[in-house]
């Protein structure tokens, strides 16, 4: 184009088209004008001159690098560069073409080094990088800068590979792709390929644990989107740096995120996919090996061994990871045995372990491995039936597993403890001196081989505690006892092992102290609960934690247990503590994310509201987890335990301040006896070593009364008998005497509550009429206590001698906590509202027709004072929705209707309603601060688990949790058509002083007394009996 042509377009813009490139129709839009010369001619002259200069070398050198492009000849090459460095040289450094100048300069200097005709490849990437830096994010050339300089790297990186530069192309990718959509200029002449060469490289690379290395791995993923062809080996790659870092720091995070992403490895690669076999043994590895060793749930194991026999059906005989496989697959099956104890298991993983090792040829890298696990699980066998042939065996295995293991072999402590522990159990059966002195020296030689925060130091501690308390139990060495529980201290304590496994070391440690009666038994304890608490918090929802306690079955006891060993030790103030903060470890959990915040709010009003916004996106968490999709759960997990870190991070700065030291502790003995304010509280612990009483008095210390003639399997005995009783008496005529009934209240009376009415009597001087609250524990939480009764006449023949009704007002309370919390929130006050609520037609399958109902309800209505806001909900209107309506907006609630409780699953005990039904799992995730009282006048509110008593997690206790202070349920069925009147006689006594209209909750465990003396000829003995109050 000439330039009158160009002048010719006057102030408008034009444009001028080129040859296509790779596709690309290149075009640039132009203006031209006139400029007149200035009055300073002479600088207007010499800036004109340089330009002109720097034009003519810049064409000059393009010329030249065109010439060196097509004919290769270095001199043009030289030539070129020598321009464009004249012209670099001419453009001021804050000039606009100084970045054009360097892309020059450093594109030229590029290409003569991808042909080897440069060197000095760092100088060119220098000029790249200052480029870049002149042409930062939102200028119309940083997409070109990003990309000049990460094909600089890749060749740099391709010549002379530098994990450095491998990082930093990588990161550049990232930058760049998103900037280049799918069709663009960029994509066509090589982003692509050089995205592909980053994965690539990325890939290669070893496995670096790093904050830096996973940083890098994420970036690749990054550039990997759905689809990609090396996606799943990335996400392979990433997986492998996270569970790595776990293996190394212990945070549950990063094996969360490393199977999520294994997971979608494998949802990536398909049936018939040839890398597929892999990505399932990856994941299978990552849950069952790691996952459940840290966790110990067994939905992981069982995954993991399904994910191992697909893998094993892909790697047919023949196939070179065959091997890998079956070994996996008998490692799996070995840890299911070590759960359920199916010997099919363990003969399935010798099967597969043997076949693995005849895989395995003398030379073969792996043998020393499959030779170690088949050993361990001949030698786990041996352990459960007992065949000595197993035991030898096993030993020799691990003889040549060491001998092939080089002395510098980074796992060789592993086969140095497991030979200990099989010389260690033929010692036992042999009582060979040589056998207990090799195998301590063994484990020695193990311990020595690691530093202090190796996770294998775990087991290296529980071998060698297993070594001294073998040789003590022969040799009766008190040194060797001493030694054998220090290394259950330092098992249990161990930061780098899971929680479920230090769980069930910190409780042999309890039984093996108890057992030889030493000294560390109390530390034991605490250490458990300590453990226990700290596994519940990693569950991210009630039921799943719920799910956690009963899966440990041997500490179950351990609440009734910690308080009798403190008892005999007589400490009782450490007894009332241990068995406060043993048992309900659920509601304590879950009252954590409620804890009343007044104090805290005056003095730092700041920490109390970042504590409770993060207590309410907690609670949220745990009650939202629970999807049957295994992804989506370990995401949720993962969302819960991030939270769960920030609220911790929270409560440690609390606890920083001065009068908040021991924010949200278990509490101690001077702050458990404000339970004890309006009267004392009878803690009854019934443990396999003794069965007692701690009475908690209002002021001073705490008394302990024997129960010396009752045992714990007295107590199970009783609980069938009064089982057996009630279902037989709910079948008698009204008017006959419950005679076994009677029975089974007489013995409560003689063996365990009258020792207690004694010091009530006679040491604390307590008068009639006052009131008492029962706190059982295990056993004694299915025994009617509060209907305890002599049923005798008194020597003058003058009357009844009295029952514990008669000398007391008696109430339950699920643990000391509950009730101090809800005596905390009595402080909340408004004004009384009741609402009745009642479905007798529940529907089909649904239970049968309740027809006294709505008369009851109706009976209710009439008794509550007018002065209170009524309101009856009933019928069709009787929904789940509509109850938990109610529930919500009012202070008092009198339920009549169907109650059931789950004994597989109490969190699913409920109410039932016209539609669906209303959970204990709804009940608790409102928080009904204001609310007052309830009145369940259903069945089975009052039951707790069977799987875990000491949690008490029923109907009422969540309701209680919720926000009522003050509670009456229902220990087993009720009759609706003669509960009536025991409704009746508890709301004219509850009121009948109300002259004002006031509305008292803690008149409620009065009334019911009241009530059950009123009715004594109207209601039969187990219609009595089946109501108690709890709270307040």
């Amino acid at each position: 184009m000439l330039w009158d042509e160009l002048l010719d377009h006057g102030d408008e813009t034009f444009d001028i088209s080129f040859p296509p490139v790779y596709n690309v129709h290149p075009s640039l839009t132009l203006n031209a004008a006139i400029v007149q010369t200035c009055d300073n001619q002479d600088s207007a002259l010499s800036d004109s001159l340089v330009d002109c200069e720097i034009t003519r070398d810049t064409d000059a050198g393009h010329a030249r690098f065109a010439e060196y492009v097509t004919s290769k000849t270095v001199s043009h090459l030289n030539d070129a560069v020598e321009h464009f460095q004249l012209v670099l040289n001419q453009c001021p450094i804050d000039g606009p073409d100084h970045a054009m100048a360097l892309t020059n300069l450093a594109y030229a200097r590029l290409q003569g080094y991808i042909c080897n005709d440069l060197q000095g490849i760092d100088f060119t990437t220098s000029l790249f990088r200052e480029v870049l830096a002149l042409r930062p994010q939102g200028h119309p050339d940083h997409p070109l800068a990003l990309y000049n300089l990460i094909r600089a790297l890749i060749w740099r990186n391709s010549k002379e590979p530098t994990a450095v530069y491998i990082h930093e192309f990588a990161e550049l990718c990232c930058k760049l792709l998103p900037l280049c959509s799918e069709g663009t200029y960029f994509r066509r002449i090589g982003v692509d390929n050089a995205v592909n060469y980053a994965i690539g490289e990325c890939n290669d690379l070893p496995i670096d644990a790093s904050n830096e290395g996973i940083y890098l791995r994420r970036n690749v993923l990054e550039l990997c989107h759905v689809g990609q062809q090396h996606r799943p080996k990335v996400l392979d790659k990433l997986s492998w740096a996270l569970r790595s870092r776990f293996t190394q720091r212990g945070n549950i995070d990063d094996l969360d995120e490393s199977i999520q992403f294994r997971r979608e490895a494998v949802s990536l690669c398909p049936e018939g996919h040839p890398d597929r076999h892999d990505y399932l043994n990856n994941l299978a590895v990552s849950l069952g090996h790691y996952r459940f060793i840290h966790q110990g749930k067994l939905n992981d194991l069982n995954e993991a061994i399904s994910l191992h026999e697909e893998a094993l059906r892909l790697r047919p005989v023949g196939h070179i990871s065959r091997d890998v496989s079956l070994d996996n697959l008998g490692v799996a099956l070995l840890a299911r045995f070590n759960k359920h104890h199916d010997i099919d298991d363990i003969d399935k993983a010798i099967s597969f372990h043997r076949e693995a090792l005849t895989s395995c040829p003398p030379w073969d890298l792996r043998r020393d491995t499959v030779l170690n696990n088949l050993a361990l699980a001949l030698k786990t066998r041996y352990g459960e039936l007992h065949v000595k042939e197993d035991l030898n065996e096993a030993i020799d295995l691990f003889r040549e597993s060491i001998q092939i293991r080089r002395h510098d072999h980074p796992e060789r402590h592993i086969n140095l403890r497991n030979l200990s522990s099989a010389l260690c159990s033929r010692f036992t059966q042999t009582r060979t001196d040589e056998d207990i002195e090799e195998a301590i020296n063994l484990c020695q030689e193990s311990l020595a081989a690691l530093p202090s925060l190796h996770p294998d130091m775990y087991l290296n501690y529980m071998r060698l505690q297993e070594t001294y308390l073998s040789r003590y139990q022969v040799r009766h060495n008190h040194v060797d006892l001493s030694l054998a529980m220090e290394n259950f201290r330092l098992a249990s304590r161990h930061p780098t092992q899971g929680l479920p496994y230090r769980i069930i070391t910190a409780r042999n440690w309890v039984a093996a102290a108890e057992r030889y009666n030493h000294t560390s038994a109390l530390e034991a304890y605490n250490t458990c609960f300590d453990l226990l608490d700290g596994h519940l918090a990693t569950r991210s929802s009630t039921i799943s934690r719920r799910e956690a306690a009963a899966a440990f079955s041997s500490a179950r006891s351990l609440p009734v247990d910690a308080a009798s060993c403190a008892i005999r030790r007589d400490d009782l103030r450490r007894a009332v503590e241990l068995v406060e903060q043993g048992r309900g470890q659920q509601w304590s959990l879950a009252s954590r994310l409620r804890s009343p915040l007044e104090d805290l709010e005056s003095t730092n009003s700041y920490l109390a509201h970042t504590f409770s916004e993060l207590s309410k996106h907690l609670s949220d968490a745990q009650y939202s987890a629970g999807s049957t999709d295994r992804a989506a759960t370990d995401r949720a997990t993962t969302e819960y335990m991030r939270l769960t870190r920030q609220w911790e991070a929270a409560v440690a700065e609390i606890r920083n301040l001065q009068a908040f030291s021991r924010f949200l502790l278990p509490p101690l003995y001077a702050d458990l006896q404000a339970a004890a304010r309006r009267g004392p509280v009878i803690i009854l612990v019934a443990s396999e070593y003794s069965c007692s009483a701690i009475i908690l008095p209002t002021s001073g210390e705490p008394h302990h009364v024997p129960l010396p003639s009752i045992a714990l399997t007295d107590l199970q005995t009783l609980k069938d008998r009064f089982t057996r009783a009630i279902r037989q008496a709910s079948r008698m005529n009204p008017k006959d005497s419950r005679m076994d009934l009677i029975v089974l209240l007489r013995i409560t009376w003689d063996e365990i509550m009258l020792p207690i009415v004694n010091i009530l009597e006679h040491v604390l001087k307590l008068k009639r009429r006052s009131r008492i609250w029962l706190c059982p524990t295990a056993a004694f939480t299915s025994i009617p206590l509060h209907a305890a009764n002599p049923f005798l006449t008194k020597e003058d023949r003058s009357g009844k001698e009295p029952c514990l009704e008669d000398l007391y007002i008696c109430s339950y309370t699920p643990t000391l906590s509950a009730l101090i919390r809800s005596r905390r929130m009595m402080k909340q006050c408004m004004p009384p509202s009741f609402v009745a609520i009642g479905q007798g037609q529940p529907g089909a399958r649904k239970g049968k027709a309740l027809l006294a109902v709505d008369s009851e309800l109706e009976l209710v209505r009439k008794l509550v004072p007018a002065t209170a806001k009524r309101t009856t909900i009933s019928g069709d209107a009787a929904t789940r929705a509509g109850a938990l309506e109610a529930l919500q907006e009012n202070t008092w609630v009198h339920l009549a209707c169907h109650g059931k409780q789950d004994p597989t699953q109490p969190y699913n005990s409920h109410f039932v309603m016209r539609d669906d039904h209303l959970t204990l799992l709804d009940i608790m995730k409102r928080d009904i601060s204001h609310a007052e009282f309830a009145f369940l006048s259903a069945c089975h509110t009052a039951v707790g688990d069977k799987e875990t008593p000491d949690e008490v997690i029923h109907l009422a206790a969540g309701l209680q949790f919720s926000g009522f202070k003050s509670v009456i349920g229902t220990l087993w069925e009720v009759d609706d058509a003669v509960a009536k009147h025991v409704v009746e006689a508890f709301y004219e006594n509850m009121f009948k002083d109300s002259k004002d209209g006031t509305m008292d909750c803690t008149k409620a465990a009065w009334a019911l007394n009241c009530a059950t003396h009123a009715v004594k000829t109207k209601v039969p003995l187990e219609q009595r009996m089946v109501f108690i109050h709890i709270g307040v």
